[in-house]
C-alpha cells in the first residue's frame, strides 16, 4: 500500500469529511473509491476507443444484413 500527500482546499476538504461520515466509510476509503472509478472510466474510454478503431462498416453491415425485417413487439415501440 502506497502513502500519498493531497492538498486539498479546506472546502472541499470538509465537504470529503461530511461526505465520508454521511457515507460510513473513512476519508480514505472515499478517496480510494472515487479514485477507482475515475480510473476505471479512463481505461473503458481508452478500450472503447481502441475497439472502435479495430471496428469495420463492412462487418456492421453483414451483420445487420442477418437481422430480419419485423415489426418490434408492442412493448418495445416508441411513443
Amino acid at each position: 500500500m502506497s502513502t500519498l500527500s493531497v492538498r486539498l482546499p479546506d472546502s472541499l476538504h470538509k465537504r470529503l469529511k461530511d461526505l465520508a461520515k454521511q457515507e460510513g466509510v473513512s476519508v480514505n476509503q472515499l478517496i480510494s473509491t472515487a479514485v477507482a472509478e475515475k480510473v476505471s472510466a479512463l481505461l473503458t474510454e481508452d478500450y472503447l476507443k481502441e475497439r472502435a478503431a479495430r471496428g469495420s462498416w463492412e462487418k456492421f453491415d453483414a451483420a445487420m444484413a442477418l437481422v430480419p425485417d419485423a415489426e418490434p413487439d408492442p412493448a418495445d415501440r416508441l411513443p
